[in-house]
């Protein structure tokens, strides 16, 4: 598995409960502009229209030997995932605050996945409370560290 794109950001700004892969339909030059890594998800998220699942905001670059059957880089994409599985993911984004964005792109046996996960966004109080725990967790690792060298 190689992973061509990862959004950091996720962990940091929500809550993510569940996590699942995807599919996605791409023309011939974008999937060859993903394997060149020239993918962009940090600002994209997914959306359900009509029982099907599209990707929103992903950017991907145009295949430099491309010419004019290049496609367009930031067009809505559609996710393949099985209805059942959309239809239970609809039900749980009715709840208040609940969204779905996609935290990586990679090539899994040739083929390209996403994976997206269900979230909960988080309050600045809880975004500090994370990065306390981090650096706690830090500071006892290097105690950890100080405290081998002795011995």
């Amino acid at each position: 598995m190689k992973i061509i794109a990862n959004n950091k950001k996720v962990s940091h700004d929500y809550f993510i409960l569940d996590t699942f892969e995807c599919g996605i339909v791409l023309t011939g030059t974008e999937i060859k502009s993903v394997r060149l890594g020239k993918v962009a998800i940090s600002d994209s998220f997914c959306r359900i229209k009509n029982y099907e699942l599209y990707v929103i905001n992903m950017n991907i670059s145009k295949y430099p030997y491309g010419n004019l059957f290049n496609h367009e880089e930031a067009r809505e994409r559609k996710l393949l995932m099985e209805k059942r599985e959309i239809l239970k993911l609809e039900l749980k984004l009715k709840q208040e605050g609940m969204t779905l964005i996609p935290t990586k792109v990679y090539l899994k046996e040739a083929l390209c996945k996403v994976e997206i996960a269900l979230c909960k966004g988080k309050k600045q109080y809880d975004k500090r409370e994370s990065a306390k725990e981090e650096d706690q967790k830090r500071h006892i690792q290097k105690a950890m560290k100080d405290f081998g060298k002795i011995n």
